[in-house]
C-alpha cells in the first residue's frame, strides 16, 4: 500500500487517530463467513479479533461461523474430520446464513476458508453485489499431503481444496495472504488480484500492563495445534536436552496422546491441555520465551501475541511472520539445520539488557503492525486501494 504524502500544516486540522478510524469505518457493513470456530482455530481467532477492532472503529460486523462451547459444536451438522478426532467441519443451514446476511445487507463480504460455510456464503454473496475479499491463511493442500492417516482422503482433500479455492479466487475482488510464500501459493492456485495482510491482536493484549521479564530464562512455552506440521518433536527433544528449563505445551490435536505420554516421561515437560481464549494471556505472561519450530506455518499468530505481551520468541525459518521486517527484527530465528535446543541455548547466553531490548522491540512492533493492519483492512473493505496492495505499509 502506498503511504500518502504528508499534508501541509495549513491544509487541514489535525485529526486524532481514532477519528481517522471512525471515518474509515463509517457506513461499512461487513459479513465475515468462516468455517473456522474462533474457540478452536487460529483463523477463527484472527477474524474474531479483526471483528472486535472493526466494531470498535464503528463498522457493523456479522461474524458467521461455527462455535465451540462447553465441549459442544454449534452452527450446523457436525461431521468428523478425517485424521483429526479433535476437529469437526460443520454443514450450516443456508437459511440461517441467508437471514443474517439479509439483516446486515453487507457492502463487503470476507471469506477466509474453503469449507461449507464459505461455499454457501459465496452462493449468497452474489445477490448483494458486495465487495468480496478472500482470506488465504493456510496451505490446506500441503497439509492434506502430510496426512498419512488415509491416503485416499489426502488425494480427495487436495482435489476439493484446489477446486474450492479456484472458485473463491475467481469470484473475489481481492485475495489477501499473510506472507510472501502464501502470496505465491495463491497465485499458483489461480488468484490474479492478491495483496498482503497483517494480523490483528486482541485489544486486551495491548491494553493490559506487561509483566517484566525474569532475570533469567526459566519457562518455555509452545501453544498451538498438536499436529505434525508444528514439529513438536523439536520441543520434546529440547526438553530432554535442557532439564534446567520447564517446558509447557498447550493445545489439542491428533498428537495429543503422544504429547501426554512424553509429558509423563519427562519431569520438566508439562502438558497444559486445551487453553480457553481468555486464559491465553496469563499463560503467556507466566512464560519467558515462546517457541514455534513449525515445518509449515503460514504466519504464526501466537508468536505475534507473545511479542505483544513483551515475551521473547523463537521461530523456525518456515514461519510466515518472518516476512514482516519489523517483526523479524524482534524475533529469534532458528538457523539452518539448528535444533531448537541449540537456538534456546544461544538465546539464554545473551545478557539481560539485550533480552529486554528485544522484548521491548517486539511489543512496539506488534502494536504498530496491529494499528496499520486495521487501517489497511478498512482501506481494502472500502476498495480505496485496489492496486499496489503487496506494498503493504505494515512491512
Amino acid at each position: 500500500m502506498l503511504i500518502p504524502s504528508e499534508p501541509s500544516a495549513a491544509a487541514a486540522p489535525v485529526r486524532e487517530p481514532g477519528q481517522d478510524l471512525a471515518a474509515g469505518a463509517h457506513g461499512l457493513r461487513v459479513a465475515i463467513i468462516s468455517d473456522a470456530a474462533p474457540e478452536r482455530n487460529g483463523v477463527g481467532t484472527y477474524y474474531r479479533d479483526l471483528a472486535e477492532h472493526l466494531k470498535a472503529a464503528g463498522a457493523k460486523i456479522e461474524l458467521i461461523s461455527p462455535r465451540y462451547r462447553a465441549g459442544r459444536w454449534h452452527g450446523g451438522l457436525a461431521m468428523p474430520m478425517p485424521g483429526d478426532p479433535t476437529q469437526r467441519f460443520l454443514i450450516p443451514s443456508p437459511k440461517l446464513i441467508s437471514s443474517r446476511l439479509k439483516r446486515l445487507d453487507p457492502n463487503a463480504i470476507v471469506i477466509p476458508t474453503p469449507g461449507p460455510y464459505a461455499l454457501f456464503g459465496l452462493l449468497l454473496a452474489r445477490r448483494y453485489q458486495a465487495r468480496l475479499v478472500v482470506g488465504f491463511h493456510t496451505h490446506f493442500e500441503r497439509l492434506a499431503a502430510l496426512n498419512n492417516h488415509w491416503r485416499l482422503f489426502g488425494i480427495l482433500a487436495q482435489t476439493y481444496l484446489n477446486n474450492c479455492h479456484r472458485a473463491l479466487f475467481k469470484a473475489s475482488h481481492l485475495v489477501l495472504a499473510n506472507s510472501d510464500e502464501m502470496l505465491d501459493v495463491a497465485r499458483s492456485i489461480g488468484a490474479t488480484k492478491v495483496g498482503l495482510m497483517g494480523t490483528p491482536i486482541p485489544k486486551h493484549f495491548l491494553d493490559v500492563p506487561v509483566r517484566p521479564l525474569r532475570p533469567r530464562i526459566e519457562r518455555v512455552l509452545f501453544a498451538g495445534r498438536l499436529a505434525p506440521e508444528k514439529n513438536l518433536g523439536a520441543v520434546i527433544e529440547a526438553a530432554e536436552a535442557m532439564p534446567q528449563l520447564l517446558f509447557q505445551i498447550a493445545g489439542d490435536g491428533p498428537l495429543r496422546d503422544w504429547v501426554q505420554q512424553e509429558a509423563a516421561r519427562l519431569p520438566n515437560l508439562d502438558y497444559v491441555g486445551w487453553v480457553r481464549r481468555q486464559e491465553i494471556l496469563p499463560l503467556i505472561d507466566q512464560t519467558d520465551i515462546l517457541v514455534l519450530p513449525s515445518t509449515i506455518e503460514s504466519f504464526g499468530t501466537i508468536a505475534l501475541e507473545a511479542m505483544a505481551r513483551g515475551r521473547l520468541v523463537v521461530v523456525s525459518s518456515q514461519c510466515g511472520i518472518l516476512s514482516w521486517d519489523q517483526l523479524n527484527r524482534a524475533l529469534f530465528q532458528m538457523r539452518e539445520e539448528e535444533s531448537l535446543s541449540s537456538a534456546l541455548t544461544r538465546v539464554c547466553a545473551l545478557d539481560q539488557d539485550a533480552l529486554e531490548r528485544k522484548a521491548e522491540l517486539g511489543r512496539a512492533a506488534a502494536r504498530e503492525i496491529n494499528d496499520r493492519n486495521l487501517r489497511h483492512w478498512l482501506s481494502v473493505l472500502r476498495d480505496q486501494d485496489p492496486q499496489g496492495l503487496e506494498q503493504y505499509e505494515g512491512r
